[in-house]
């Protein structure tokens, strides 16, 4: 079915309002994304002059584009979940846990670990999210760090760094968005802009090497302790190695690259950069799927499994994966209603290019609406892809050139806090998934830490918007961070 977006002005932001408040309200995700989808199609069913049939059979036409439209995206999550279940049977993972075990004696370098690894899988978040987590979490388990903790982690260094590394599926999209010949220089001098990226990753750092934890991840990181305590003494032996982890993974990691690279036309001319943004999620199947056949020849010649044990594992993985798959799924079709159907993304943006605000609050002021755009659509991409627009022929009006780049800094910035803290983003239910960890606690654990970033951000942003230049107000900017999160920390 082909969908027709209509323009339904403010009832365009109740889906997603909706959505969001009844998931953090009853702490179930399913039912409040399914509800926000409804009353989304009844709005665009209303406003169309459909009915409730059609805004009923229109619901399940959008979940089914949505499954089409990321099919490459849900075959990769069921070959990685298969990995995953055949190195934890296989003992890999449990080895991995004790071998590191004997090299990382603290949570802090756990964190600190978790963090570079984030740092360096910078191709792609979701993937970043995924495999991050699939190798660290048997180590931060043991070493008491809870699993709210590692999925902020994991989702902290999953865009934001993305975001500012040039060679990654991001760079290719925002760069595609600002112009086809000089985006990607324009993309370059976005990065000392995007204040949100920095202290995010600044943030992350911090708290991995002072432990300054506060609201509900302090109480999360207790809990962890506690549950550590009770259930110490319990490991079994198993006859995996190292390597039945190590390997696996590393050929996943490698022919994941390579894969983009491939589907990209790399092989044939293209540029690396375009290339693995072509179809990224593509290329993350070969990959997963070269991890899967790496797990089979490691395990099956030394009995570490039987075949049958061996599908068995991968049957259970792709079930494992089954509850968020569908959270992605139903936050898509949400995405969809939303960009598609009611226009809510036109309806926020309208505030920036209606604003009479002076050209100097210009950044600041994009980059609150850039975050509430994407908050409330769960999306980055589909957020800068309408602001960046905009934000350009705004920027094209006499006087206000030189605010070009701040302007896309703050742009991507607040594009990214959105997706970051909204518990319909793709990246967030990811981020949950690769830490093994409860979504909503998640959502509820990570929230604190990105606001008081982004409100840092909001004061540098009202800076450079007088200044011109990022240097002074991103360090004023994190001196505030850290000052707030010493602040805090002490009085939770």
């Amino acid at each position: 079915m082909e969908f027709i977006m209509i323009e339904t002005g403010w009832l365009s932001i109740l889906p997603p309002i909706i959505a969001i408040a009844l998931a953090l309200l009853t702490k179930e995700v399913y039912s409040s994304l399914f509800i926000g989808i409804a009353s989304g199609m009844l709005i665009y069913a209303f406003a169309s002059g459909g009915s409730l049939v059609s805004a009923a059979a229109m619901t399940f036409d959008m979940m089914s584009s949505k499954i089409s439209d990321n099919s490459y995206m849900i075959i990769f999550l069921a070959l990685l979940w298969a990995v995953v279940s055949l190195v934890s049977v296989s003992g890999g993972s449990q080895a991995y846990g004790k071998w590191v075990e004997k090299h990382l004696k603290s949570k802090r370098a756990a964190a600190f670990a978790t963090s570079f690894l984030g740092i360096l899988i910078f191709i792609d978040d979701g993937f970043n999210c995924l495999t991050v987590g699939t190798v660290m979490r048997p180590i931060t388990d043991r070493l008491r760090i809870s699993r709210e903790k590692l999925a902020y982690i994991i989702d902290a260094t999953a865009a934001p760094v993305c975001i500012i590394a040039p060679v990654s599926s991001w760079a290719v999209a925002v760069a595609s968005e600002v112009s086809p010949t000089e985006g990607f220089h324009a993309f370059l001098a976005t990065i000392p802009y995007n204040f949100y990226a920095m202290l995010t990753i600044l943030m992350v750092f911090f708290i991995s090497y002072t432990g300054k934890d506060f609201g509900p991840m302090k109480k999360a990181e207790q809990e962890a302790v506690n549950k550590a305590v009770q259930e110490a003494g319990s490991r079994e032996e198993t006859k995996g190695r190292v390597i039945d982890l190590v390997l696996p993974i590393l050929v996943l990691i490698i022919c994941a690259i390579l894969g983009m690279a491939y589907v990209g036309g790399f092989f044939e001319g293209v540029s690396f950069s375009e290339a693995i943004g072509y179809n990224p999620t593509a290329g993350l199947s070969l990959g997963a799927f070269a991890g899967l056949l790496t797990a089979m020849v490691l395990y099956l010649p030394r009995r570490l499994m039987t075949p049958r044990k061996f599908i068995e594992c991968i049957v259970g993985g792709i079930s494992n994966i089954v509850p968020p798959m569908l959270i992605l799924i139903l936050s898509w079709s949400l995405g969809g209603v939303c960009r598609q159907l009611i226009g809510t993304g036109l309806f926020i943006s309208g505030f920036v290019s209606s604003s009479n605000l002076p050209l100097g609050f210009l950044p600041v002021l994009i980059f609150v609406i850039a975050a509430l755009m994407s908050f409330s659509m769960g999306t980055s991409w589909g957020t800068f892809g309408m602001l960046i627009p905009i934000v350009t022929m705004i920027c094209e009006t006499e006087g206000a050139g030189v605010f070009l780049i701040p302007a896309l800094g703050a742009t991507l910035a607040g594009s990214v806090y959105g997706d970051h803290c909204s518990p319909i983003s793709d990246t967030t239910i990811l981020a949950s998934t690769g830490a093994d960890c409860v979504h909503i606690r998640h959502v509820e654990t990570q929230l604190p830490y990105a606001t008081l970033a982004a409100a840092a951000c909001a004061v540098g942003y009202l800076a450079v918007g007088f200044m011109l230049s990022p240097w002074i107000p991103l360090a004023v900017s994190a001196a505030l961070l850290i000052g707030a999160i010493l602040f805090l920390s002490s009085r939770s």
